[in-house]
């Protein structure tokens, strides 16, 4: 009995540490690095729509295929946002683990995770993707604090911009709406993300996080990352109100 007890204990511990040293539970040596497959995934979802318009039309526009891109980057963010609210508990977790991963490698915990394997079978698991808020908390710890504006305004976007987005995904592919309609919603869609996102960037350096942020980490993860929605913001109200105005599609291309 007492042999039993003491190799229950041992594989315990030794599953603890294996939960503990992992870059992920959900990852290992075999698959692909996360950044390639979120380099896929935003590909596979804009490829619809592009594909979709040159069939129509018969050719592409860069305008178009911009926006289908931006799009779809936003459908698979709000997935990560949607399992941002309901993996939270996992998210705390995990969230120590990379602070401390990161004070002992030296190493950018969102570069580990971004160049850390992910499965094939696992490309949609809420666990790996919940993951990605924990290896960015050592920069913004708001995701693990559900009363921060970062938290907020991220679930926010989770759950109500797919709705939207997909409508102007097909509106600005097939032309299913009225240029008028899907400029209004246009309009009201890139205003909000312009707005929420430069809201982030206020908060995130009026809280003093930047502080104890390396600068190079700094420029990247939170000044560039976000830089992509405020800009794709401000030319999306551009389009979306030359849409209402002209009454037509053309200014897409």
């Amino acid at each position: 009995m007492g042999d039993d007890r003491t190799a229950g204990k041992n594989r315990s511990a030794q599953t603890d540490r294996t939960t503990q040293t992992s870059p992920s539970a959900q990852q290992s040596t075999s698959g692909i690095p996360a950044g390639v497959l979120v380099a896929l995934l935003v590909a596979l979802l804009a490829l619809p729509g592009i594909g979709a318009r040159y069939h129509l039309q018969g050719g592409f526009s860069f305008i178009h295929c911009l926006f289908i891109f931006f799009f779809s980057l936003n459908l698979l963010i709000c997935y990560w946002e949607v399992c941002l609210y309901f993996r939270w508990d996992h998210i705390r977790k995990r969230a120590e683990y990379w602070r401390r991963r990161q004070r002992e490698t030296g190493r950018s915990s969102a570069v580990e995770f971004l160049t850390g394997r992910v499965p094939l079978s696992q490309a949609l698991s809420p666990t790996v993707w919940a993951d990605s808020w924990a290896a960015y908390s050592p920069i913004d710890s708001s995701y693990t604090d559900r009363s921060t504006l970062g938290f907020t305004v991220d679930i926010g976007n989770g759950f109500v911009t797919p709705i939207p987005t997909v409508l102007l995904y097909a509106a600005f592919s097939v032309g299913f709406l009225p240029p008028v309609v899907a400029g209004i919603v246009g309009v009201a869609l890139f205003w909000q993300w312009a707005y929420v996102s430069s809201l982030y960037w206020v908060s995130f350096f009026v809280a003093g996080r930047h502080a104890h942020v390396p600068r190079r980490e700094l420029f990247i993860y939170v000044g560039a990352v976000n830089a992509v929605w405020v800009l794709f913001g401000v030319f999306g109200m551009y389009i979306s109100t030359r849409m209402i105005l002209d009454g037509s599609y053309a200014i897409l291309g």
